[in-house]
């Protein structure tokens, strides 16, 4: 089926990492990096990942999940740093 070929992933990831720029909040882009590591497991042939759609839907869960952790710990919020606003922009 369409869903176990290699470049149907890397366009997904495209279009992901596309609309990670679209909308900034460091989701998508780790859906991004979750669809190309699946992508290209397929390109190198990984046995036993061809054809099997949950085998493929585990594979890019957790490689999603790996990058969405390490993108929040790289660009996120700081331990012991909160956000403070100062100023209202309703109040102008």
């Amino acid at each position: 089926m369409w869903w176990s070929l290699w470049w149907v992933w890397m366009v997904g990831a495209l279009l992901l990492a596309i609309l990670e720029v679209v909308a900034p909040a460091q989701i998508f882009l780790g859906f991004a990096v979750g669809a190309a590591g699946v992508g290209f497991a397929l390109l190198l042939g990984v046995p036993g990942l061809a054809g099997s759609a949950p085998a493929m839907l585990l594979l890019f869960a957790v490689i999603s999940l790996i990058a969405w952790l390490a993108i929040r710990r790289a660009v996120g919020v700081r331990k012991g740093q909160v956000k403070v606003f100062e100023h209202d922009i309703n109040e102008d």
